[in-house]
């Protein structure tokens, strides 16, 4: 995986790869699936969800490029390997689901991270408000039925996305925008 996936498609600082060397990815996919874990495609996940293939999550981290003094706020899938992956790298990480990441955070938390496990159409408020100013976030982001991986920062309660890469990612429906009239 990391010679013939990550290192191939230009992912090669060290830190990622010693994580993803040192992450089992099958521990993260379904009995069934663990022969396959480390296929260079998404694999369907007990929950009906998907967990990407394993350059997503090598770029995702290279781009992220986290600090021991990190905040990190993950919203995850389902399969708990990002979050794993991230966990040595930064201060402190929690967990979401998507639907939690779409409705309103009881919590004060600012994050100076938010990775998100899927492709998502736009940063719901809900999400940006968990952000701190100036933080970072990176996500797949999903237009016109094309997943790319971007990168973004928070400037005062808006967060504007930066598509990077063209990359098989697993859309999340959560983050889909409402249906609208346009020309």
């Amino acid at each position: 995986m990391v010679d013939s996936q990550l290192r191939t498609s230009g992912v090669n600082e060290e830190f990622v790869l010693n994580r993803m060397n040192t992450v089992p990815r099958e521990d993260f996919v379904p009995e069934a699936a663990r022969g396959t874990a480390y296929i260079d495609r998404a694999i369907t996940l007990e929950n009906g969800r998907r967990i990407a293939a394993p350059l997503f999550y090598g770029m995702v981290l290279a781009e992220a490029q986290p600090k021991l003094d990190d905040t990190v706020l993950v919203v995850d899938a389902g399969s708990g390997y990002l979050p794993e992956l991230i966990r040595t790298l930064v201060a402190s990480v929690d967990v979401i689901s998507p639907n939690e990441a779409i409705t309103k955070s009881r919590k004060k938390s600012a994050y100076s991270l938010v990775l998100v496990d899927g492709a998502i159409e736009h940063v719901p408020a809900p999400l940006a408000k968990r952000l701190a100013d100036g933080g970072r976030i990176v996500t797949g982001v999903l237009k016109n039925g094309v997943t790319r991986l971007a990168t973004g920062r928070k400037s005062a309660s808006d967060v504007a996305l930066l598509p990077l890469a063209e990359i098989g990612i697993p859309r999340l429906s959560e983050f889909d925008k409402a249906a609208s009239w346009s020309f």
